[in-house]
């Protein structure tokens, strides 16, 4: 019971407007456990109430702290992680609700790991076609969804600090939109085409 009014709390906390919060702060910092974050599962009722909430932007402020650096970073080494190894990751499944993801590229040489901060999608375009899809945060499960291969996404950059827009196709299309849902609250499960 601890433990679940901890994150609804963290969760509250974790919506406000501005700056990183105190406990955005803490999860953020805490690197005893090395590089690696935990990754928040369905299976864990308390887990589950963080993964259902809506995630708020990133403010300039927070976006040039070095909190969004080291979270980027770890991020990145959990998704890559031979645990996880998976091809993208958003905010809340390490239990920060906030507006980011990392997404593997396959639509760029070298198919990088790219981490977006307050990102949208803005635009879907062309038949939504049916894929297998898994999460990190529903272990043990796939199922088939509907996606759209064309979209565009609106995001901040890191670098400019300037609202960018980009199209992006094919199978990074479909991991913006399973990762961009994870900030609202919606897991693939929710869905499934069960046709």
């Amino acid at each position: 019971m601890k433990k679940f009014l901890l994150f609804s709390l963290m969760a509250l906390v974790s919506c406000a407007p501005g700056g990183w919060t105190s406990a955005e702060q803490k999860l953020i910092n805490d690197v005893s456990a090395g590089p690696v974050m935990r990754v928040l599962t369905v299976d864990d009722p308390s887990d589950s109430l963080v993964l259902r909430s809506l995630c708020s932007d990133i403010d300039v402020k927070a976006l040039k702290a070095p909190e969004f650096a080291l979270l980027a970073e770890r991020m990145l080494a959990t998704v890559t992680s031979p645990e996880q190894d998976g091809v993208g990751i958003a905010g809340p499944q390490v239990g920060v609700l906030r507006r980011v993801v990392a997404v593997q590229r396959f639509d760029k040489d070298g198919e990088p790991f790219e981490v977006y901060p307050n990102i949208r999608i803005t635009a879907m375009r062309g038949e939504f076609e049916p894929g297998p899809e898994g999460c990190l945060s529903v272990p043990g499960r796939r199922g088939q969804v509907l996606r759209s291969r064309d979209i565009d996404i609106s995001y901040t950059s890191p670098l400019s600090m300037q609202d960018t827009t980009e199209r992006v196709q094919g199978f990074t299309a479909v991991i913006f939109q399973h990762e961009c849902d994870h900030l609202d609250g919606i897991l693939y499960i929710d869905k499934l085409d069960l046709q």
